[in-house]
């Protein structure tokens, strides 16, 4: 037997994609959760021993497990349980209003009912709803609907009652509050969102270790092995540190977690995270202590991402800057001198000049030519910006499933000079960036697949092309959802490809990822089988 060693798994009869530069193999073996050896059938079964369990791939296409390097893992898992607002649930805003009026039928009054999903441009009215609206849905719940994107709430007059918030309200810094004819529409956006966030029910950490097993779970069956939590923090605060504990020492941790720590200021963990030593790099490799999130912008569907320009038809607006300049060079300094990786939300180009001067500054007081820093969305940044992220190793972290869910309203809120190029991943990838992709769920579904084609295609749901020179190669785009997503979590050595030494995290897909039809891989492609560390966590065979 080759090595001296028994393989605890084979897989034969495959098309793997073992990795961009390593290219398609037909086997390959699994030892102590580690790739052993890949090859072809005959070198790989010369491992198998009497206890080697073999699994035949029957000639299915099969890729390192996918990495979606931005989501919100309890934020997902908790949001699975709302109503469901996204377009495709409820098209017209009929259709909102009866989900949110059957959910408060079946909620004890008073209790609060929660939604997510909408995009206005996508609804019949192309309006938000209103907090009458919601009123007439649910007049005796206090109701809070979330848009897709996360930075735009509606809340009816129970939730703004109890929230205390009035025409005479303060507006939060970096927050809007809306009004219509001076009275209040219900429209809460940035972090005036947070004055009704503040009156709801805590997250136990019962619940919140339920959205982390529930959400890790809902991911293994797309593929997904691992992921970054985005904001850790941003439901529960530091709770939410012990609730991943707990979970990883209950066996209820599915996929590994990269933990992002909310740093904003007012309502950042970092402090008690550097009191407790938890650190950039701290843990292992199923939970390991990330970067720190700083929000510098909203979104640009919600008309909220800083832009250096007007969007189309509101000549004042050009988004909403949520930190001045000096805050944001003090704070990205500090994390940096701390020894943090920086993975701040910028999306317009004014929050990414904003961000890119912060690093720079930060790396040149102290240099560090591999701390990685990330810019997360990055999605409307500039030619000098990319020269200058290349300079400074400053890698862009997008959703390009927003690409697929968003690209038309781009267009409709900024024009098409600006909304077509969007997210320019062909771009980064010439500059070697490394850019790697995520969903930002639940912003979007977790889902794979509209983000691998609108990777290799640039095509919005409506099949708009964004900008066609910006497609990927079949390669780069899985490069950039595996061996990428690795690299800018610094784990390129132990995941990210199927080569001797790394974990052995695989998807199993019916559907060749690399040579069916395009079109195929949005509306015919599931996951069969998911491995974490050579263990079958997902079986639909």
């Amino acid at each position: 037997m080759a090595f001296g060693i028994e393989a605890d798994l084979i897989l034969v009869n495959g098309r793997i994609w073992r990795g961009r530069a390593e290219g398609i193999s037909e086997a390959l073996a699994v030892w102590q959760g580690k790739v052993l050896a890949t090859g072809s059938n005959a070198d790989i079964l010369g491992l198998k021993g009497p206890s080697t369990e073999v699994i035949d791939l029957e000639g299915r296409f099969a890729s390192p497990g996918l990495i979606d390097n931005h989501l919100h893992l309890i934020a997902t898992g908790i949001a699975m349980g709302h109503v469901d607002a996204t377009p495709a649930a409820a098209p017209t805003l009929a259709d909102l209003m009866a989900r949110i009026s059957e959910r408060a039928a079946a909620t004890p009054k008073g209790a609060w009912v929660r939604g997510r999903g909408y995009d206005q441009v996508k609804l019949d009215t192309g309006r938000h709803p209103t907090r009458e609206d919601l009123d007439r849905a649910a007049p005796d719940h206090p109701v809070l609907l979330t848009r897709a994107c996360g930075h735009v709430s509606i809340a009816n007059s129970r939730a703004l009652e109890l929230a205390g918030i009035t025409e005479a309200t303060p507006v939060p810094d970096g927050g809007v509050i809306g009004l219509t004819d001076g009275r209040l529409n219900g429209l809460l956006a940035e972090n005036a969102q947070n004055l009704v966030k503040a009156v709801m029910p805590e997250a136990t950490t019962e619940e919140l270790i339920d959205g982390i097993e529930r959400g890790g779970r809902h991911l293994l069956a797309f593929g997904i092995t691992s992921c970054m939590d985005a904001a850790v923090g941003h439901v529960a605060g530091f709770a939410e540190i012990q609730a991943y504990e707990m979970a990883k020492l209950a066996g209820r941790l599915p996929v590994r977690v990269w933990l992002t720590l909310l740093g904003d200021p007012g309502v950042s963990i970092v402090e008690d995270c550097w009191r407790a030593g938890l650190l950039s790099g701290k843990g292992d490799d199923m939970l390991r202590v990330g970067g720190v999130k700083v929000f510098l912008d909203g979104s640009a569907g919600g008309r909220t991402a800083w832009m250096t320009k007007p969007y189309e038809g509101e000549p004042d607006n050009i988004g909403v800057q949520m930190l001045p300049d000096e805050v944001v060079y003090a704070a990205v300094k500090d994390y940096h001198d701390r020894g943090y990786q920086m993975v701040c939300h910028a999306i317009g180009d004014g929050a990414i000049e904003q961000l890119i001067t912060a690093y720079e500054k930060a790396l040149a007081g102290n240099p560090d030519p591999d701390r990685r820093h990330r810019i997360e969305h990055c999605g409307f940044s500039t030619p000098e910006q990319h020269e200058r992220m290349k300079a400074a190793g400053i890698l862009p972290a997008p959703q390009m499933a927003f690409i697929h869910d968003f690209g038309d309203s781009y267009i409709a809120v900024l024009g098409e000079e600006r909304g077509l190029p969007s997210y320019p991943i062909g771009t980064w990838m010439r500059l070697g960036l490394k850019p790697s992709t995520g969903s930002d769920s639940p912003v979007c579904s977790p889902d794979p697949f509209p983000n691998l084609h609108a990777m290799v295609t640039r095509e919005t749901g409506k099949g708009t092309v964004m900008e066609a020179s910006e497609t990927l190669s079949r390669e780069e785009a899985l490069q950039a959802y595996t061996e990428y997503g690795a690299y800018s979590q610094k784990a390129e050595g132990v995941k990210g490809r199927l080569v001797p030494g790394q974990w052995a995290d695989i998807a199993v897909f019916d559907n060749d990822l690399l040579e069916a039809p395009t079109d195929t891989i949005l509306s015919g492609t599931r996951c069969l089988l998911t491995l974490l560390a050579g263990r079958v966590v997902h079986d639909a065979r």
